[in-house]
């Protein structure tokens, strides 16, 4: 199993993330280096990491270059942040249920597990409320967020068809999992961020663009998600 973190001048938490994510006796850890100017790449080599450099900025394009690294073999892919918001030690309950063959896609949810004060913006939760309420209503699968800490078989997300470079990326996971897929939500932790700025929730234009990419990924692929009824239909939901 292998965790990928994506990161940006994260320099002041990565290695202690990344010592917390090996802790848990995970296959191997990537983080992937998202254009920083800082030492974050650094700090996480010297703490154990393997480091994949991805120039170009965006969110989904981290992710999409730490799923490209996955050595070959690997079955399962798990994803958090590298801020040190994301509590690691709940790694093994959210891949339980994939490695156990009971669910292709698990997300760590925030809203429904303990948080710690100021750890969540109030637009971060109304958003991952909204977002849930949207996919319950298109795909009948239940989510409560779009929390960064997830896992799903390999072989599965590379099927899926990912395209989204930048903040659509973890929304688009969901939705094309919940088209056909097992899903699975489960409660997890979440903390205050280790160190460093955050790069959506303390900047206004970034706030308003992260929204409008979220926002026109959902209609972009709710409008095809009539497509996808033969592949719903043919897979069991779990709703947790």
């Amino acid at each position: 199993m292998a965790v990928v973190i994506p990161c940006l001048d994260e320099e002041d938490s990565i290695a202690d993330v990344v010592r917390e994510v090996m802790a848990e006796g995970v296959g191997e850890v990537i983080v992937v280096d998202n254009g920083s100017t800082d030492r974050t790449a650094e700090r996480a080599a010297a703490a154990g990491a393997r480091v994949v450099a991805q120039p170009v900025r965006g969110y989904g394009r981290a992710c999409a270059a730490g799923l490209a690294a996955v050595r070959p073999g690997t079955e399962i892919v798990c994803f958090l942040d590298g801020d040190g918001s994301d509590v690691p030690a709940f790694i093994p309950q959210v891949i339980r249920p994939v490695a156990d063959g009971e669910a292709d896609f698990v997300m760590g949810s925030r809203l429904r597990g303990r948080r710690e004060r100021g750890s969540m913006t109030p637009q971060q939760i109304v958003a991952g409320r909204i977002a849930g309420a949207l996919l319950r209503l298109t795909y009948r699968v239940r989510f409560t967020d779009m929390s960064p800490l997830r896992a799903m078989r390999v072989d599965r997300l590379r099927a899926l068809g990912m395209t989204e470079e930048t903040y659509g990326w973890n929304l688009e996971m969901q939705m094309r999992a919940a088209a056909g897929l097992r899903c699975r939500e489960i409660p997890v932790d979440h903390r205050c961020r280790r160190g460093g700025r955050s790069k959506v929730s303390g900047d206004l234009a970034a706030s308003l663009s992260a929204a409008w990419k979220i926002g026109t990924t959902f209609l972009r692929l709710a409008w095809r998600q009539p497509d996808n009824a033969e592949g719903r239909s043919a897979q069991t939901i779990v709703r947790r």
